[in-house]
């Protein structure tokens, strides 16, 4: 009975055994068989080491197998089975790789760039560079086993004596103690370099900060080095030519030559070089040129445009200002100016009457106050004390006298004004506020005729700059005058 049991558990397992191995050959067989998902197709020159039902990954995974390989002219068509989740576009890739240095090998594909056009079931997949392929492996490392074998041969007869022994091992012990002595002054000198570094690193820090802040700064300034470069070059060649100039006039002076008369250094030339009375003129002629010159150099042209609103009149004032600096703390103003009231004048008539109309007096005085509408001009001298400035001269076609008070870095200017004595009882008196908003541009606000009975308000706005173009105007200007 034992005996049968036994016989009888041998033929089940033999029999479950026979079960597992078919149902496996079924499953393998089904998946190499089956058409699901679709097919691409390859060329390669040499597909060595492939066989059909080998792995295709993408990133390592697989994707699909090798479903047959077979010659097509004188290059191998590899036919490649792919899963249905797979998508493969117009620039995508396959490549043959090693996967061991047994001689494994499988395709390894590029899908290709998204929103490209798919390949289409059964078209064709291009081939890339093969790669690296164990065989060519095996070359570089036979190439490398030669070159160590030939350095082995070198080293052999270089240190294959005792002589060479001990100059290597003499050699070894001097290497020893540099690398001791090295290693002593690092130890001492560490700390040292660590301190300097850091020092460096937040110099670096701190001069990449100003550059990054005064970068604009810089590419100006480049851009200025080399205008004044350009400049330098253009002068030096004018100067060559004067140089050049210069020696033939000096020649042509050492000879007697371009004078007036036969004598050597007669005539004008002559003359300029040995008359001292001449000279001592050229030389004063030459001084007071130059003070000039310097003078229109350092003199500052300043252009002013004002336009103020009369709030009770409802006229709009206008004035058109040079400042004439030669130096800091002083100027000369000249301005002309469209006041809408005009210019006015009072004239007064005693009238005596014989005999005089019932209930009127004998004798009565006339006033009369006419405007003429013509421009008027100020010119004014000013000297800046400190942060005020006095004004004296010709205010609005009147002697007058002024002063500007400006204060927050000369942003905000208050101007006072007082001229016109005389032709009235009290004589004009203008306060005017001004406040610089932006560069150049000023908002105004102020009353004007304080004192008198004509008070009146207004507004405005000022543009100041200076021009440099106005200093050669100066000199025709005067002898216009």
């Amino acid at each position: 009975m034992r005996e049968t049991w036994n016989a009888a558990r041998v033929g089940l397992m033999v029999v479950l055994g026979l079960i597992v191995t078919f149902a496996v050959y079924r499953y393998v067989d089904e998946r190499s068989s089956t058409d699901s998902g679709y097919g691409v197709y390859a060329y390669f020159d040499d597909v060595q080491g492939l066989v059909a039902k080998s792995r295709v990954l993408v990133a390592g995974i697989p994707i699909g197998y090798i479903s047959s390989i077979r010659l097509e002219g004188n290059r191998a068509r590899v036919d490649l089975r792919i899963r249905g989740g797979m998508t493969l576009y117009e620039d995508a890739r396959v490549t043959m790789r090693s996967l061991s240095l047994l001689g494994e090998r499988a395709l390894v594909i590029y899908p290709g760039t998204e929103g490209l056009p798919e390949i289409p079931d059964g078209g064709q997949i291009l081939a890339a560079d093969r790669g690296v392929q164990t065989d060519d492996i095996m070359v570089t490392v036979n190439d490398i086993a030669q070159s160590v074998k030939k350095i082995t041969a070198q080293m052999e007869r270089a240190f294959g004596t005792e002589e060479a022994g001990d100059r290597m091992q003499s050699a070894l012990r001097n290497l020893s103690d540099a690398l001791e002595n090295i290693k002593q002054v690092t130890d001492e000198a560490g700390p040292r370099i660590v301190h300097i570094m850091e020092n460096v690193e937040l110099a670096t820090d701190d001069l990449s900060e100003i550059i990054h802040k005064r970068k604009g700064d810089i590419d100006r300034g480049v851009a200025e080095v080399d205008d004044t470069i350009a400049s330098i070059h253009r002068a030096a060649e004018q100067l060559n030519a004067v140089l050049e100039d210069v020696k033939e006039v000096s020649g042509r002076t050492a000879r007697g030559e371009g004078t007036i008369g036969t004598a050597r250094g007669e005539g004008t030339i002559g003359r300029l070089t040995q008359d001292e009375a001449l000279i001592d003129e050229v030389e004063g002629v030459a001084e007071g040129l130059n003070n000039f010159v310097g003078g229109m150099n350092r003199l500052r042209t300043i252009v002013e445009l004002r336009s103020e609103y009369y709030a009770l009149s409802n006229a709009f004032k206008t004035y058109f200002s040079i400042y004439l600096k030669p130096r800091e703390g002083r100027y000369f103003l000249v301005q002309v100016i469209d006041d809408p009231r005009g210019s006015v004048s009072v004239s007064e008539t005693i009238i005596r009457q014989s005999p005089p109309p019932l209930f009127y007096p004998n004798e009565y005085k006339r006033t009369e106050i006419s405007r003429t509408n013509r421009l008027k001009f100020s010119a004014q001298f000013g000297k800046t004390i400190s942060f005020a400035t006095f004004r004296f001269g010709i205010i609005e076609s009147s002697g007058g006298l002024g002063m500007d008070i400006k204060v927050i870095k000369d942003r905000l200017e208050i101007n006072t004004d007082i001229f016109e004595f005389g032709r009235r009882v009290w004589p004009r008196m203008r306060i005017r506020a001004g406040f610089e908003i932006i560069r150049r541009f000023w908002l105004l606000a102020g009353i004007d005729d304080v004192i008198n009975g004509g008070r009146d308000y207004f507004f405005g706005l000022q543009l100041r700059f200076d021009d440099e173009d106005l200093k050669p105007l100066i000199p025709l200007g005067a002898v216009a005058l």
